[in-house]
């Protein structure tokens, strides 16, 4: 009987665990926004209304920032590169990342304005 219990919880547990959502939150940022960084000034902004992309195994997930920088995108687990298309001439910082299986992952990314 307690056998039987055991198979049965192990069956109904397999399934939730191979199916819990992945993917990756966080804030995006551009900066420098200005040629000189001054105290009291910030030298960076939300990254407001921007899209970059996110690609793994030839296939791209276009991600959107809201008003105040921030995304949230559901993916499979995996090693995906990072791209802005035309948002900065300097890139975007990290230019790659991992997605865990099971969880999200708060990643926080940087985009290089260009502005010196």
């Amino acid at each position: 009987m307690i056998r039987l219990l055991l198979v049965a919880a192990l069956t109904l547990a397999a399934p939730a665990a191979a199916e819990a959502p992945t993917g990756l939150y966080g804030h995006v940022t551009r900066g420098p926004i200005s040629p000189v960084c001054r105290v009291g000034y910030p030298c960076d902004a939300p990254a407001k209304n921007t899209k970059f992309l996110l690609q793994r195994a030839g296939k791209g997930t276009w991600v959107h920032t809201t008003r105040t920088g921030a995304y949230r995108v559901r993916l499979q687990p995996g090693r995906y590169l990072v791209t802005t298309g035309n948002h900065g001439p300097g890139g975007i910082k990290p230019s790659s990342v991992r997605v865990p299986a099971g969880r999200y992952l708060r990643v926080n990314f940087s985009i290089d304005t260009g502005i010196r």
